[in-house]
This record gives C-alpha cells, structure tokens and sequence, in this order.
C-alpha cells in the first residue's frame, strides 16, 4: 500500500474514530496520525488475538480494523493527555 493510501486510510478511520469516541475531530493532522497509528494497533491486536490478517489494504476490512485501533489509541491518548475541563 502506497504512502497516499495510508494517509487516506488513516485519515478517514481517524475521522470515523473520532467522531464515534468524542463526537468531534481532533484535526486533520491529529485525525491522520491517530488513524495510521490505530492501523497499525488495529492490525496488531487483530494479528494477536484473533489470529487473523490486520490491514490488508484498501479496502472495507482494513477500514474497520484501523477505525477499532484508531479508537483503541484515541482512548489511551485521551487518558494521558486530555485535561478534564
């Protein structure tokens, strides 16, 4: 998968995972970062405990693994870094 690809696959499972933990977008380049990083978390936790493939390309089922990584990462980075208002 070329580099154009993941951005665009991180940047709409980053969006979608946004939308769906916080109800709003963290930014274009935090919402990029955060969905290539979940691809990658999403593949991984995919890999480990379900054994099957993670991201596989560009299609609906890497979509739906990096969006439920993207979610797991948006989790964590709102447990750390967040500040309650």
């Amino acid at each position: 998968m070329g580099i154009i690809a993941w951005l665009v696959l991180g940047l709409v499972s980053g969006f979608i995972a946004s939308k769906i933990v916080n109800k709003t977008g963290d930014g274009l380049v935090m919402d990029i970062i955060l969905g290539i990083v979940g691809a990658v978390v999403g593949g991984f936790v995919f890999n480990q405990f379900f054994g099957v493939a993670g991201v596989t390309g560009f299609n609906l089922y890497s979509m739906f693994v990096a969006v439920v990584g993207a979610i797991i990462v948006l989790l964590i980075y709102h447990l750390l870094v967040r500040r309650r208002v």
